[in-house]
């Protein structure tokens, strides 16, 4: 790490403590504990903290009140809440009062550690903003890693800001790995909504059943296993945005259910009978053809209306290979920084392959290329070189010139 994170531990049970000080101490954080939640303040009030890890439930005081007084002592704080199943309404609530996110009991330790990971970034990112002047906040620069000069990318930054501060539904259609999530967290970050949650989910990567209650939450004994009430991610979305991926892969069973909630701004939970209101601003993304879809019955037709109220096209990375040296710069310098590699340009012969290369992966293939190419680089090099980009590339060009 380029530079030392502090993280307070507040939790009543010192295993955990001793578990959660071994781990991030071992990943180059400076680790505080507090087996409560007045010592947590007390500590939080003589010590700069970069992520607060508490415990929602503690003998003297909850997770949400150590939240607020550690958020009114040091704004910019990333807070995690640990919460048993019991509590996931409670957690959610916080997570509208300032907590970046909550993890479950029984945790995976790699979870958490991602999830700390991820809420640094986003502690970065409103640090970054906050200290920008209010008139180039909005900057095409500053749009979440969208990286271009082309008048393809300029098209799309300023439909972005455009769109950004309406309430209307939008459908982001692109190949797959230009970066629609991408889109879909700038729209967020320059909305009205940017100090609320945003959450993303795959509409593929879960089956029909689990999608469902992903989406809206579960009562208890709505299916076998269903132990405890969940809220869903609408629920957890509430006065932020949603941002559902893979939209054509939605079940047609879902797709009713998703269609009222887009035209009613409510729902039920799976096995409930109560509807929840929820104030959510929804951004969908699709690599399908969706017009085919609807066409051959897989898709509902009134369900495509309410998603394209407003259509933004992110460009294949073949449609702007201007901005190829660009995103070579931006990632090199990531991975070199993440890697502690010392290369600091790109030769001129890799830098032409990978301009004329075709990248069917789109901005993705182009960032795990220069990432592989970091790593396999010797940890003295100073150029990228042709051989250390993936044989793909370097056969396409052999192929080119043969």
């Amino acid at each position: 790490m380029s530079e030392t994170r502090t993280i307070l531990i507040a939790d009543d049970e010192p295993n955990i403590r001793r578990v959660l000080q071994a781990l991030f101490s071992k990943n180059g954080f400076v680790v505080l504990t507090a087996e409560n939640g007045k010592r947590a303040i007390e500590i939080a009030s003589n010590n700069p903290v970069d992520v607060l890890i508490s415990d929602l439930i503690m003998p003297d005081m909850t997770g949400v009140e150590v939240l607020r007084a550690v958020k009114a002592q040091q704004p910019h704080c990333a807070a995690i809440l640990i919460t048993a199943y019991g509590t996931i309404k409670t957690a959610v609530e916080a997570m509208r009062l300032g907590a970046y996110n909550y993890i479950t009991k029984p945790f995976d330790l790699n979870e958490l550690h991602t999830m700390v990971k991820q809420a640094m970034e986003a502690q970065k990112e409103l640090v970054a903003e906050v200290k920008t002047p209010r008139s180039s906040r909005r900057s095409p620069a500053k749009f979440h890693a969208l990286i271009g000069n082309s008048e393809k990318m300029k098209e799309l930054l300023h439909t972005i800001e455009r769109a950004a501060d309406s309430r209307a539904t939008v459908l982001v259609r692109g190949e797959s790995g230009v970066g629609k999530e991408l889109v879909a967290r700038a729209l967020h970050a320059l909305s009205a909504r940017s100090s609320k949650p945003f959450v993303a989910i795959s509409c593929a990567a879960l089956p029909e059943t689990l999608l469902e209650s992903e989406l809206f939450g579960h009562e208890k004994s709505a299916f076998t296993g269903a132990s405890t009430q969940k809220p869903g991610r609408f629920e957890m979305a509430h006065t932020g945005t949603l941002f559902l991926d893979e939209i054509a892969e939605i079940p047609p069973s879902l797709q009713v259910k998703l269609l009222r909630v887009l035209q009613e701004r409510e729902f039920e939970r799976l096995g409930g009978t109560k509807s929840i209101k929820v104030d959510v601003r929804l951004v969908a993304a699709t690599n399908k053809d969706l017009e085919k879809a609807v066409a051959e019955g897989e898709f509902r037709q009134d369900l495509y209306y309410r998603l394209q109220v407003i259509q933004i096209y992110v460009p294949a990375l073949r449609e702007r290979r201007e901005d190829i040296p660009l995103l070579v710069n931006h990632f090199l310098e990531k991975y070199c920084r993440e890697n502690e590699r010392a290369i600091t340009e790109v030769s001129a012969e890799a830098m032409g392959l990978l301009t004329s290369y075709s990248f069917p992966g789109n901005v993705r293939e182009l960032e795990n290329a220069i990432e592989s190419a970091v790593v396999l680089a010797d940890r003295n090099a100073r150029t990228l070189t042709p051989d250390l980009l993936p044989m793909n590339i370097q056969r396409h060009a052999a192929g080119a010139t043969a």
